[in-house]
């Protein structure tokens, strides 16, 4: 499957002169970086498209086709499908609408048989297509209202075009990186099971994340899954689990939601991490992301400079059924010589509001050295006059090269806060808003590994 993500010669079949229009859109999403290849408009009405030229047919252009895009009406899709058929395209990503999801079953009929055919692999119909980091962009949203993301390690498999690319533009904005995102609506002879196991083999990819109404083959499915996320965690939220949510999902995307609690107990047996909501899933998607050292067991040390944060700390973790590490004498000692003397050393460590940035280096550091810790959960209150964001953010880049254990941060307040989480971010370190998100993340995180 890999021209789908790493196509060098693409045809946009539809590719059009008028601005806005959906082969508008995608035509220009190949011109220039990151996409490396050769791109061509096929248009039988236009000379050319966007200073290209455009070929009346397929047959017209010279050399081999990785990849064809369609993306003009349904009703002449069954005709576009014969000419790559023809023409030995054996990749085609269908972002036309108007089949089984409209209850069109006779062009859906017609369409899958004209694909077996010619031995033709299809994302879609009725879909967004493929992101790659690599540069195969089919998504008909431009990019000044779809932001992009930065090349990285999640790939992102969405049954829904329209609430995956919310949530890919939404993490583009919080700063995740994705190496895939693919949207593949009804599923004609793609579907997310084969998408899945395509990732778990793709070194690209270090984490799956999935979006699903409906899933077609319930048993192969669990089995691929099962094996996957022995490797690598796969994260996945489930649309219609409501009874009217479900009977909307025919209309959307042609498939059967059923009931919620069966694939519940079905993504628990295959190893699949549950996000009830798109908060829970951007916070296990930050600390997958991440975090790339594997957790010694649960034990937790919380650092905060806000004594109310260290006891919201200790109610979250006892919540998700973690653990409060038990410091040893030798490092509670070493930080009593380095620390005022009412600061309060255990756990939780309390650095007290006039916390600098050195208390934060010394107490991580030492933390860090103790075999009692397996995780450090330091909070950042940026409210308290001397929590320096120049300095912080120096120190937690330094740390991050040092630190042998998972460190996750937390930050909450406005502006300043947000601004300060988005710059910890960028270090590499998850910072997370509240101390609940935090342990909630982090329950998942321990689990994988253990």
């Amino acid at each position: 499957m890999k021209n789908f993500f790493q196509a060098k010669r693409v045809a946009i079949i539809g590719a059009s002169k008028e601005e806005g229009k959906v082969g508008n859109v995608i035509f220009q999403n190949f011109l220039g970086l990151p996409f490396k290849g050769e791109v061509f408009a096929v248009n039988p009405t236009a000379e050319e498209v966007m200073g290209y030229p455009a070929y009346k047919k397929l047959k017209d252009i010279p050399g081999k086709i990785d990849l064809a895009v369609i993306a003009i009406p349904a009703k002449y899709v069954i005709k576009a499908v014969e000419e790559c058929g023809k023409e030995k395209i054996k990749n085609l990503i269908i972002i036309s609408a108007g089949f089984k999801e409209i209850g069109n079953k006779k062009l859906d009929n017609q369409l899958q048989k004209m694909l077996s055919k010619y031995k033709i692999k299809c994302i879609g119909p009725n879909c967004l297509g493929v992101y790659s980091s690599q540069g195969v962009d089919t998504l008909f949203l431009p990019k000044f209202r779809l932001k992009r993301p930065k090349p990285g390690t999640i790939s992102f498999v969405s049954q829904s075009g329209a609430s995956g690319s919310a949530i890919l533009d939404l993490a583009a904005e919080q700063g995740y990186g994705f190496s895939k995102f693919i949207s593949y609506g009804n599923a004609m002879n793609i579907n997310e099971t084969d998408l899945i196991e395509y990732l778990g083999e793709d070194k690209e990819t270090k984490v799956i994340c999935l979006y699903v109404e409906g899933i077609s083959d319930g048993k192969r499915f669990l089995d691929v899954c099962r094996k996957i996320s022995r490797k690598k965690p796969i994260i996945a939220i489930k649309g219609g689990i409501s009874k009217k949510a479900s009977q909307a999902t025919l209309s959307h995307t042609g498939s059967m939601a059923g009931q919620a609690e069966i694939y519940f107990g079905a993504f628990k047996q295959a190893g699949i991490i549950t996000a009830h909501n798109l908060e829970e899933m951007f916070d296990y998607l930050r600390i997958f992301e991440k975090i790339h050292i594997k957790p010694k067991g649960k034990k937790i040390q919380v650092i905060t400079n806000g004594g109310g944060y260290g006891i919201l700390s200790t109610d979250a973790i006892e919540h998700f059924e973690l653990e409060m590490a038990e410091p040893s004498k030798k490092t509670t000692n070493s930080l009593k010589n380095k620390m005022p003397a009412i600061a309060v050393i255990k756990n939780p460590t309390d650095l007290l509001g006039d916390a600098n940035t050195q208390r934060y280096k010394d107490s991580i550091t030492a933390y860090n050295k103790d075999k009692n810790v397996d995780i450090i959960m330091a909070t950042i209150l940026p409210q308290t006059p001397l929590i320096g964001e120049k300095s912080i953010i120096a120190a937690l880049k330094e740390l991050k090269k040092q630190i042998k254990k998972p460190l996750v941060t937390i930050t909450t307040g406005s502006k300043y806060a947000k601004e300060l989480r988005k710059k910890i971010e960028k270090t590499g370190i998850p910072c997370f808003e509240f101390p609940y998100n935090a342990a909630r993340a982090l329950k998942e995180f321990t689990s994988f590994f253990s």
